[in-house]
């Protein structure tokens, strides 16, 4: 069970970066830069931090990497050494069959994770009704954030029906929508607006090239003679394991858009577009996204929170012009990138990164 002041930002919504792995260059593990990115996290205001996940690299599960618990021992050590003064949300990331996802659910409890962002990908070809039970199965160890991963980099197309079956299920808290698909979002906050716990899931955009018209768009249905409205809340993003401290800016500037009732709407309409761009570059869907892991490091390692750009897997590299795609947005948007503070940040912190 989430304490009270977690379940509130929950629920109010914040930004959640995907947490990367941070590799020496002979790719054991950079402790002191993989501590360091936890830190950049909580110093730029994020809500929270998900470990474990596609930007941590599956591969830290390979029994020869053996990576998984560490990564999420180090990020906890880190969030409790802060001892800030407010809820930070731990979100560990559980892939595989039942058998792999339950140890990974309770290596998660063990550090004091708040949810388990759980995968669905391993279900190529089983039933939606196996993977409902699957995901009824972790929702009884620990809290589950739900997660519509897009087809293209190995999720599958759902159901309407999955959906309400999905919502219905206790202890299901979140839902990440990262379809990439207008229809395939709409099938799952209809869904939840449906269901008899459509007050108890809060819904975080994973759409990459939506990001900010997703936070600022209202879903509104009738259900039973009475109009149900859902919104996105906030974001768990690879993409915002970078710029984070401007994240952080973007989604408060979606939230103020939202309260004055939709003014100035050619203005947040920009964002999202510039958003959207800078995403481009740094997730190479021209590409089919066989980048996004290393675009996130290029854009890391040019403000000095890593070394270099490598991965677990030696077939992970940036695409053919991919590096010029970064320094194109990053001049364009710099309003929307955060080396100063990150300049600030490891002035500060010398002795860790």
């Amino acid at each position: 069970m989430l304490n009270t002041e977690t379940r509130k930002l929950l629920f109010e919504g914040t930004v959640i970066p995907a947490h990367p792995l941070a590799l020496q260059r002979n790719l054991q593990l950079d402790e002191p830069r993989q501590r360091g990115l936890t830190q950049y996290y909580m110093a730029s205001g994020a809500g929270g931090v998900a470990v474990g996940v596609h930007t941590t690299q599956f591969e830290i599960r390979d029994p020869e990497v053996n990576l998984y618990e560490t990564v999420l021992r180090i990020a906890a050590e880190e969030i409790a050494n802060a001892d800030m003064d407010r809820p930070f949300i731990k979100v560990a990331g559980i892939v595989g069959l039942t058998d792999q996802a339950v140890k990974e659910a309770n290596i998660a409890l063990k550090y004091g994770y708040d949810l388990g962002l759980v995968s669905m990908a391993a279900f190529k070809n089983h039933s939606e009704d196996d993977i409902i039970e699957h995901i009824r199965t972790i929702a009884k160890i620990i809290p589950v954030f739900g997660f519509y991963l897009q087809s293209a980099i190995g999720g599958r197309v759902y159901s309407y029906q999955f959906w309400q079956q999905f919502a219905e299920i206790p202890n299901v808290l979140a839902i990440k929508i990262a379809a990439f698909n207008r229809y395939q979002t709409l099938d799952v906050v209809r869904a939840v607006c449906n269901s008899s716990r459509v007050n108890e899931i809060a819904l975080y955009t994973g759409n990459d090239d939506n990001i900010v018209a997703d936070l600022i768009t209202p879903y509104r249905f009738e259900v039973n003679g009475e109009m149900i409205e859902k919104t996105f809340v906030g974001g768990l993003l690879g993409h915002w394991a970078v710029w984070t401290e401007k994240a952080v800016k973007v989604l408060a500037a979606a939230k103020e858009f939202v309260k004055n009732k939709h003014t100035n709407a050619a203005d947040v309409l920009r964002l999202n577009i510039e958003v959207t761009d800078m995403n481009a570059a740094i997730f190479d869907p021209a590409h089919n996204f066989h980048g996004c892991i290393t675009g996130v490091h290029e854009v890391l390692k040019r403000q000095g929170l890593m070394e270099g750009i490598w991965t677990l897997n030696p077939n992970e590299t940036l695409s053919p012009g991919q590096a010029e795609e970064i320094t194109r947005v990053t001049q364009a948007y710099a309003h929307l990138i955060d080396d100063e503070f990150i300049t600030d940040f490891l002035n500060r912190h010398v002795k860790v990164v």
